[in-house]
């Protein structure tokens, strides 16, 4: 599914200026790149011989990148530790252009990293360094805060939930209440124990695995898929969900419209970490450039297929999506 050249133009145009808060979990990506010619001795396992290590962006900070390439402005609020990672991830929003002047320092918390070891484009495997309990007291107030100093200035608002800590039910309701007050869009990047906090937003996305996890239905086909979509809206409180299904695709619940499902726009997959950082990303950005929520979700589908054609966290340019769109309209 595509939107015509000029329609895509117009919302693309009209998403530059407009200034997006990314809320959320952040994290610093480690990435240690190599190739495995042998099985150790010690075990059976792979022996990487080290060739380059990256450090990349992800969580939330991912979000705001993808925001920012798209031609936004994101504003990104969250919450790291004062230590030698989150000067690495603050350094590297820098070099991004990101704003992080509202990123609070807690020395009570380490910055979450995840360290992946990839072999021959093949993630080996992951380390995690995290603190995982809920942000409160002074910190959360400082988080709240830091909100009420952007929200005159911001047009939409995303919340990126992986379940570090910092998205709780008491910032999650009272950024709400703020939205729905000054008559914010804002989505959800949700995790799945977390249902219950998202009682009227915008926009909720979770993945398929996630969706059948929350309601109990299988979505290995078309009408699980359908029936647990609109379970999923029961049980949070959201106004619309936008299910991603893998190499499905993905699937568009709005309440009093039939399910729309989008065909995967991806021509191939090395990697789908970071593609639903894009998809609410996307789908947010092309919201606050004027397009319907479908409009969104057909951005967006393209957005996700150009991303999982890299490894590790990516982002999709407005020239790649509109590539991706005259592809298909060429196969019409």
């Amino acid at each position: 599914m595509v939107l015509s050249e000029n329609r895509l133009t117009e919302i693309l145009a009209n998403i530059a200026g407009k200034s997006i808060a990314v809320i959320g979990d952040t994290m610093l990506d480690n990435y240690l790149w190599g190739d495995a010619i042998r099985i150790s001795p010690e075990a059976p396992v792979p022996v990487v011989k080290l060739e380059r290590e990256e450090i990349r962006i992800g969580g939330a900070a991912n979000v705001a990148d993808n925001v920012n390439v798209l031609g936004a402005r994101p504003i990104l609020l969250s919450i790291i530790g004062d230590d030698e990672p989150g000067r690495k991830l603050l350094a590297r929003a820098h070099d991004l252009d990101l704003e992080t002047s509202e990123i609070i320092i807690d020395e009570n918390r380490q910055t979450t990293v995840k360290t992946r070891i990839v072999a021959r484009h093949q993630q080996v495997c992951r380390v995690d360094r995290e603190t995982v309990s809920d942000i409160e007291g002074k910190t959360l107030e400082a988080l709240l805060n830091a909100f009420n100093n952007v929200s005159s200035v911001i047009d939409a608002v995303i919340i990126s939930d992986y379940g570090k800590g910092v998205v709780t039910p008491r910032m999650v309701g009272q950024i709400v209440d703020s939205c729905c007050s000054y008559g914010f869009f804002i989505a959800v990047d949700p995790k799945e124990q977390h249902w219950e906090y998202y009682s009227g937003v915008d926009l909720i996305k979770p993945n398929h695995h996630e969706t059948a996890r929350a309601t109990g239905i299988d979505t290995c086909d078309e009408r699980g898929i359908e029936n647990a979509g609109w379970r999923l809206l029961d049980i949070t409180g959201a106004k619309s969900a936008l299910v991603t299904t893998g190499e499905r695709g993905m699937s568009l619940f709005e309440p009093g419209r039939n399910v729309k499902h989008l065909p995967t726009m991806a021509r191939d997959v090395f990697d789908v970490t970071g593609a639903g950082d894009t998809v609410v990303a996307a789908s947010t950005a092309a919201i606050v450039g004027g397009a319907t929520l479908e409009e969104a979700a057909i951005i967006a589908n393209h957005a996700a297929g150009v991303v999982v054609a890299e490894v590790g966290t990516a982002v999709a340019t407005p020239a790649q999506i509109a590539a991706s769109m005259t592809r298909e309209r060429d196969k019409s």
